[in-house]
Formats: C-alpha cells, sequence, structure tokens
C-alpha cells in the first residue's frame, strides 16, 4: 500500500544502483530510487546491503552471527490516547471489562511473566503499552491515582524496578513518547529503550483520513525531539520505520535519512527496525494490502545502504513467512529483534513467533550463527560510563558475556537497585598522606580550613584532582555547601521567553498580545519568574526591550522579570542613544527585577573569539554591563562555560575576575558552571572545541568553585538541561545546592523558551533530591522564600497529571481554584 502514482525509469535506478556499488556516499535521492529496485537491479542491490552488513560485522568481530534477544512481552495496558487505524493492541475500556482485561496489569500479574521468562532463560522484559491512556481515559487516570503514581510512565518505572530486584530481568521500554525529564527518570531503571518513528509523513496524522489522524503522540516532528532527547539522554535507543500504511517512496527515504541524521548527533541508535504493514481484523485498515514482499526486501536493503555498514537493522521475523527469511538475510540484516519462548507478540498476535531452534536453523542456512545479544547492544554496554546508568550497571554485567553479548548460560535472579545513586557516593573525608599525590595532600589540607584563600597553583592542583583525590575534594566541597546554605536543593518555578522571536519574520513570530498570554499562562501555572533573554530584531523600535517588560509587567505585575544579557542590554542602550546606566535605569523603571549572566563563556578574548568566531563582545564589556547592572540595583548571575579550549588557568582566571567582581558589586546570587554542549555550537566551534568535558571535570569545576566563591557568592547551580539529572545529582553531592528554575514550557507556545521541552516538574526534583538524600525547598529569584500563598498554590499547580496540562488555559486554572471558590 503504497500512495506513488509513478514508478522511476529502470535507468534511473540502474545510475543510482552504480553510485551505491562504488561507494559513493548514498543521497535521499538515490534512497528514493533504489526502493523500487525489482528483478534483477535488486539483486544487485541486495549485494551491496549484505556486502555492507557483512563488512560491519568483520569490523566488530562477530563475522557471521546474526543476533536477537530472549524476551517477555508485557503488555502493561492496552489503553491509549491515539488512534492508529492499523492498531489491533489497543482496547476501549468496555472492551477490557468485556474480556476480563485490567485497566493496568498489577505488579504480581507483571511479575508473573517476568518470573516465568526468567525461569525458560529470558534475559529481556520487553514493557510496552499504549501511549499515556490518562489523557484520553478517565479511567486511567483513576486506577494510577488510586494506586499511588503520577503517571503511566511513573507506574513503568515503579515496575521495571521491581522485575529487576524480584526476576533479573532487563527492561526495554517502550511507552511511546517520552519527554525529556521522562527519559531521564527512566534512565536508571532500563538499560535501553525504543519508540519506532514509523514516518515522516506529516499529512498521515494532520489530514483527515490519514493512519495517524486523531493520534497525538504520532506527530513526526514531536517523535523526532523524543529521537533527539533519548540520544541527549544517552540511552540506547530502537526504533525504526513501519512501511505500507499509505507513505510514499520519498517519505520513506526521508525517515531513514532523519533516524541517521539523529544518530550521527548523538550516536545512540542501537538498531533501527524495518517493519511491513500486515492488515489487522476489526481495524480500519483490515481491507488493505499487505506490503508486497519484494517491496519490503528493498526496503530492507535500502535502510541498510542508508544507515551504513556499523548499524544494526532489524526485521521481526514472526512479520515474514518462515521460507522467505532467507530473503531479509541477503538484503543485509544482522538482527532479528526479541523473541520470545513464552509470550505472544501483543502487537501482532495472528503472527506467532518462530520456534526459536527453526530460526537458529534458517538463520544457519544462509550462513550465520544465531547468537543471543542482551536488549541493549554489545557497543553500548562496552562503554559503561556514558552508556549505562551505574545504579543498573551490576545487572547488565551479570548477564554480559565479555563481548558485550549475552551469557547465554548466565543465572537470571533478582539483584537489588539502589534507591540512592552508586554514583553519587561520598567519597573519603580525609584521606592519609600517603594516599595523596605531593601537590594535592597541601592543597586540600589549606581547603579545609581556608576554602577561599588557596594559592593559584593550589586551585590548579584542585581543578585537575581524579579518582579518590576527586571524592575527597568533592566531600570537601560539600560540607562547605552544607555549613553555608544547608541541605536542601533550591529550585524557582520559571519560565523562559525568547525575545528575539519578538517580531520575526517567522512563524515563530511573538507579538506582544501573545508574550503577555505566555505570561499569563505561566502565572497559571504556578511560576514566579520569568527569564527574558535574545536579542530583538533588529528592524524593531528603539524601545523593543522596554516593550516587551511593560506588556508583561501590565499582565503581570507579580511576576519577576529575571530579563536581558549583558549583550541585549548593550543593544538596547546603543539602539537609544543611552548610556549603559541611564539604559539599566530605564529597565528597572519599566520592570526588570534582575538580569541573568549569560554570556559570560570564559572571560578571556581569545577563547571567547574561537567559541563565538569573532561575534563576542570582549571580556571587559561583559563585565562592565555587570558592574553597571549592580549599580542600578539589579543583581544578576554569574556564569561559566567549560569544557571546550580554555585551559585550567583560564577558568581559574575567570573564577578570580568573578570574585573581584562581586567583592565590588555583592551583585552576582548564583553561580553556574555550564559544561560546553558540542550539539548545541555551531560547526566551525565543535571542530575546535572538541567533546565536552567529562565528569571528572565537571565534578572538579563544581567543587573548586564552591571553595572559590566561598563567603561570596553562596549559591552553586547545577545546569541540570546541559548536565542532566544523573550528572547534577554528581554535583550537587560535590559542592552545588541548587538546580535553577523547572523551565515550564506551558501548552500555549512551548517553543516560545530557550531550551524549550526539556521541564522538569517539583516531583521530578524531589526524586532527584532524594536519591543523593536530600530534600528540596522552592525559592525565589533572589533565594528568598515564596509567599505561603505561592508555595500552596505550587504545590497545585504541580499535582495535576500530564494529561491536565494538555488542557486550554481557563480550564487549567478552574482546576487548580480551591474548593468552593
Amino acid at each position: 500500500m503504497i500512495d506513488d502514482s509513478s514508478v522511476p525509469d529502470v535507468h534511473e535506478i540502474q545510475d543510482a544502483l552504480g553510485r551505491v556499488e562504488r561507494g559513493d556516499t548514498v543521497t535521499q535521492a538515490d534512497a528514493e530510487l533504489l526502493f523500487s529496485a525489482r528483478g534483477g537491479e535488486l539483486d544487485r542491490l541486495l549485494a551491496v546491503s549484505s556486502r555492507l552488513r557483512d563488512e560491519g560485522l568483520d569490523a566488530s568481530g562477530r563475522t557471521g552471527v546474526i543476533t536477537y534477544s530472549k524476551k517477555v512481552f508485557i503488555p502493561v495496558t492496552h489503553l491509549c490516547q491515539d488512534r492508529c487505524h492499523y492498531c489491533i493492541f489497543v482496547e476501549t475500556p468496555n472492551k477490557l471489562a468485556t474480556k476480563g482485561k485490567p485497566i493496568y496489569m498489577s505488579p504480581d500479574e507483571i511479575l508473573e511473566v517476568a518470573r516465568a521468562g526468567a525461569a525458560l532463560g529470558c534475559k529481556e522484559a520487553l514493557f510496552t503499552l499504549g501511549d499515556r491512556p490518562e489523557n484520553r481515559w478517565p479511567v486511567a487516570r483513576e486506577w494510577l491515582d488510586a494506586h499511588g503514581y503520577s503517571s503511566t510512565i511513573d507506574y513503568i518505572r515503579a515496575m521495571a524496578i521491581l522485575v529487576l530486584e524480584e526476576t533479573g530481568l532487563l527492561p526495554h521500554l517502550n511507552p511511546g513518547v517520552m519527554s525529556w525529564s521522562e527519559l531521564q527518570a527512566l534512565r536508571p531503571v532500563a538499560p535501553s529503550m525504543g519508540m519506532m518513528l514509523e514516518t515522516t509523513a506529516t499529512r498521515l496524522w494532520s489530514e483527515k483520513g490519514g493512519v495517524h489522524y486523531g493520534s497525538p503522540d504520532k506527530d513526526p516532528a514531536l517523535r523526532l525531539r523524543v529521537l533527539d532527547d533519548a540520544g541527549r539522554s544517552k540511552v540506547p535507543f530502537t526504533t525504526g520505520v513501519l512501511l505500507g500504511i499509505g507513505e510514499n517512496n520519498a517519505e520513506r527515504a526521508e525517515a531513514l535519512f532523519e533516524i541517521r541524521a539523529s544518530h550521527e548527533r548523538h550516536g545512540h541508535i542501537q538498531e533501527t527496525i524495518v517493519q511491513n504493514f500486515r492488515a489487522k481484523p476489526r481495524t480500519a485498515m483490515q481491507n488493505e494490502v499487505d506490503l508486497a514482499l519484494q517491496e519490503y526486501v528493498a526496503a530492507v536493503a535500502v535502510a541498510r545502504v542508508v544507515m551504513g555498514p556499523h548499524a544494526t537493522i532489524q526485521a521481526p521475523p514472526n512479520l515474514t513467512d518462515a521460507h522467505e527469511l532467507g530473503l531479509l538475510l541477503r538484503a543485509g540484516i544482522d538482527d532479528w529483534g526479541g523473541v520470545s519462548p513464552l509470550t505472544a507478540d501483543h502487537v501482532n498476535p495472528e503472527r506467532p513467533w518462530p520456534e526459536l531452534d527453526t530460526l537458529a536453523a534458517l538463520t544457519r542456512d544462509a550462513g550465520f550463527e544465531l547468537r543471543e545479544r542482551l536488549t541493549a547492544h554489545p557497543q553500548f554496554i562496552g562503554d559503561p560510563d556514558q552508556w549505562i546508568d551505574v545504579r543498573i550497571r551490576p545487572h547488565v554485567e551479570a548477564l554480559a558475556a565479555p563481548n558485550g553479548l549475552a551469557q547465554e548460560d548466565a543465572p537470571v535472579v533478582g539483584r537489588p537497585w539502589p534507591r540512592r545513586s552508586l554514583s553519587l557516593s561520598k567519597g573519603p573525608r580525609s584521606l592519609s598522606s600517603r594516599s595523596l599525590s605531593p601537590s594535592m595532600g597541601p592543597a586540600l589540607l589549606a581547603a579545609s580550613t581556608t576554602p577561599a584563600a588557596l594559592s593559584d597553583a593550589h586551585y590548579l592542583d584542585l581543578l585537575q584532582a581524579s579518582g579518590e583525590e576527586l571524592d575527597a575534594l568533592a566531600s570537601l566541597a560539600d560540607d562547605i555547601r552544607h555549613d553555608t546554605v544547608g541541605d536542601d536543593v533550591t529550585f524557582v518555578i520559571n519560565r523562559n521567553i525568547d525575545s528575539s522571536l519578538y517580531g520575526v519574520d517567522t512563524v515563530n513570530s511573538l507579538t506582544l498580545d501573545q508574550i503577555g498570554d505566555l505570561a499569563d499562562e505561566a502565572s497559571a501555572l504556578g511560576a514566579t519568574e520569568l527569564c527574558i533573554q535574545g536579542a530583538v530584531p533588529a528592524h524593531m523600535p528603539a524601545t523593543a526591550y522596554l516593550d516587551i517588560v511593560r506588556a508583561i509587567r501590565s499582565r503581570q505585575p507579580g511576576l519577576h522579570l529575571h530579563a536581558y544579557r549583558p549583550t541585549e542590554i548593550a543593544d538596547g542602550a546603543r539602539r537609544l542613544g543611552l548610556p549603559l546606566d541611564e539604559y539599566l535605569s530605564a529597565l528597572r523603571d519599566a520592570g526588570v527585577d534582575s538580569v541573568p549572566g549569560t554570556g559570560a563563556r570564559i572571560l578571556d578574548d581569545d577563547v571567547r573569539r574561537i567559541l563565538s568566531e569573532g561575534g563576542d563582545p570582549p571580556a571587559s564589556q561583559w563585565i562592565a554591563a555587570m558592574t553597571a547592572a549592580h549599580r542600578a540595583g539589579l543583581r544578576s548571575t554569574a556564569t561559566m562555560i567549560y569544557g571546550h579550549v580554555e585551559t585550567p588557568g583560564q577558568q581559574l582566571a575567570h573564577l578570580r575576575s568573578l570574585a573581584r567582581l562581586h567583592d565590588e558589586t555583592g551583585g552576582f546570587t548564583e553561580f553556574i558552571p555550564m559544561p560546553y554542549v558540542r550539539l548545541d555550537a555551531p560547526a566551525q566551534v565543535a571542530r575546535v572545541a572538541g567533546p565536552g568535558p567529562d565528569a571528572r571535570q565537571s565534578r572538579a569545576v563544581h567543587a573548586v568553585a564552591r571553595l572559590m566563591l566561598h563567603g561570596r557568592i553562596d549559591h552553586v547551580q547545577a545546569a541540570w538541561t546541559k548536565l542532566g539529572l544523573a550528572e547534577s545529582q554528581s554535583v550537587l553531592s560535590g559542592g552545588a545546592d541548587d538546580l535553577g528554575g523547572l523551565l515550564l514550557d506551558g501548552t500555549a507556545r512551548p517553543e516560545a523558551g530557550a531550551e524549550a521541552h526539556r521541564s522538569l516538574t517539583i516531583a521530578d526534583l524531589e526524586r532527584t533530591a532524594a536519591e543523593i538524600g536530600r530534600g528540596v525547598r522552592q525559592r525565589t529569584t533572589g533565594y528568598g522564600s515564596p509567599t505561603t500563598e505561592q508555595l500552596a498554590f505550587a504545590r497545585r499547580a504541580d499535582a495535576p497529571p500530564a494529561s491536565r496540562l494538555q488542557l486550554p488555559i481557563s480550564e487549567r486554572r478552574s482546576l487548580l481554584e480551591p474548593a468552593g471558590r
């Protein structure tokens, strides 16, 4: 079933084949042509795809090996908020009741399946379910509330821990669309996750009659964001395409290239599934024709050509007749995916799994050996520091062979899952002199008595600490944090607004009224702060920055406005022809309460030229703007971007500059060390600056900052959007005390803020802090205490589940009103 009105000329297909046979870079246009290869052209394509697969297997040390995962299928719930026209997995509450099925599988039911699988030697527990059923079905919301879970994702996390501890099976989580914060929450309980991209054909989602029409989670843009968020979160991730649902060859090619591009950015796609549509009874597509075998085989081969020799290409063995599986091996697959000796494929119940002995024989007949793998693939198991959370690492290592595949005879037994993060355990408070290097001993001893008065040489030694010496440094910094600000991890409820969108000539443009609407929504969601950053377009009025502030103040006089970086302050002053101090006074009078100290990068002009490709003003201008802001009565944050081209000496000089400035003005509220993130940098900068800092450097920078700024700047913030939650926990255990803002997205224009779609809830913060033995406390922008009313409102705003945050703001407000009002 393909929506193509024309078949390309055979000569075009042959030309494309010639290019891939020569090893030329495959283009999206070539891929589109190759989907139509048949007959002799298909044989040539299969020869190329087989050769590429074999090259990859040889390079990985697994010559001739085809893998699979021995799993159980756990269908946690058959309810879903989507309405896909081909799906037979999803049920309505009434149908579940008629069949005697539960709204959600209970913990006992889940364990029954998992234990039976473990007894049969399975090592994977595939959690599959409908997307966010609580958004559509009140009975799902009621079930979750009655059992103490905030969301389906929250329940899945708890059940993954249960399965780990009680059975030893490794969870592979397929809960559908996940937010960045949800991926962060699930990473410590599952070695891998997945979500099929399916297609990039937006029309199949947006137009009535399309197979995904009426399915909010099937928006291709949303699913592509999940792929990137999984990569940023360092999650080994399974995705793929579903073929034969109305897409055309151009859209098939586009989908594969999007998957490839995401993997090139993050390196996290562990397998690309090429799945063929099979018509199901009692669905809207029950009368459609299944994807033809030749068409499917060509598509698998194209996937191999596009993804390259080192990718894993998977084809489900139960969706193709057994005697035809050899064609899929010729097409270049190297993995059969999960196969269960116990449970059915609940998504394709009419297609039973092949017996493992039969699959092994068919694989052997094609010249290959079938080997078992784990749910995370060998290359990720082989690099656990980057890809496998430390809390689940013992569970993975217990089942892994030295080559990263499964140790097939390993006992599958439950193991404890630590409620406290293992990577964050406190290091030794003191080390004997024999344990310390000659330079580190005196530096740590001096830091324990006068942390802010060390010599440059001592601070430089500490910035390069590692191993037990780094543990000792982090413990010392943590003690100083405790003595200075206590144990609560603080946060502010805020929202970002990108002022560069004001009047811009794109679909993302914001008007003053729309900015006011965003302020209203932020207030309705419990925010106490709006953070406004971004250079206003040059064609806008000279008063543009002031106009934005006044528009917000007229709608929300009670919100704290944290507005404008030093470069934007300088731009606004230049537009009006005012001295910096006069313009800052005008901003304050208009309603600005404080300013973000971003844009500091490293206060070294040589480094700044490299990082901004010459676009940054000199460090002296940043210092001048901050000094003027403080003297105008506007306090600010202080920042540093570390882990790129700078040296420890330049980091130290940066911190010295901040300390001097604060000694003069007393204007900094907190210091925010931000790791350089290569993905966010321009390509030219990324080539020079490298991959970014490792966990050692992040721990050292945060700890030394706590020492150097002691007695001056009390608060050190963990930049969670860049560090991720696990590494944020690490620096919070080594000197940092604050997690910054929740960064509410809202629903009106979630893309209107910097770092959009990376938002946390109070519950996320509570879990993050609890795992390192700490509590949380809401604060104001200036680290004061919110009013009793603000605290109560924030708790009510955080309480409604994500489903209620999909409602229009007027309805959401009514949910947050006190009873009887």
